[in-house]
């Protein structure tokens, strides 16, 4: 079944700000929002929920952590225990301190690492995966606002063509997608 989608482009991200509090307020759902950079307060105007990359990378960096240890445990202890300063190999515990900062580095690492693979998995953007960008100079200067006629059952897509006019759109483009 083919949806219909409008997509508003604006000049200003100001404009198109105010532009999706008008709209919202008029019972609008608005779906999605592209722009050349993160326009900040716009994410509770249209809906958008919080992210839970935080619990991920918490959860990459819980990992790091226990991979860190259990290798510094296998390769420095067990598998080829040195005497590094004067210090005992006989177990983990009695070289803690030594292996702090590499268990803080790895944590990091991982976390990081992860939390990147995270976002571009989640947001499609990987090298090789289509792009999902209306339009390509929403890249440049340019933010279009996407708006879906099956998300807004109450209105015609006449009527959301109009009030979108009223928001000081600079170009509008419908489209059909199935």
């Amino acid at each position: 079944m083919a949806d219909t989608v409008i997509y508003a482009m604006y000049d200003d991200d100001d404009v198109l700000k105010e532009g999706a509090k008008k709209l919202v307020s008029k019972g609008v759902k608005v779906t999605e929002v592209f722009s050349p950079f993160p326009i900040h307060g716009i994410d509770p105007i249209i809906g958008v929920k919080n992210t839970r990359l935080g619990i991920m990378a918490f959860l990459y960096g819980i990992t790091g952590l226990m991979l860190a240890t259990i290798g510094m445990n296998y390769f420095m202890i067990q598998d080829w225990p040195m005497n590094i300063g004067g210090k005992p190999s006989f177990s983990y515990l009695e070289n803690f301190l030594a292996f702090v900062p590499i268990s803080f580095e790895f944590t990091v690492l991982c976390a990081a690492h992860g939390m990147a693979i995270t976002y571009l998995l989640r947001n499609k953007t990987l090298p090789g995966m289509p792009a999902q960008n209306p339009d390509p100079r929403t890249t440049d200067d340019k933010f279009v606002m996407e708006l879906r006629l099956s998300e807004n059952h109450n209105f015609s897509a006449e009527q959301l063509e109009a009030m979108l006019k009223d928001t000081g759109i600079v170009e509008i483009d419908q489209k059909e997608i199935k």
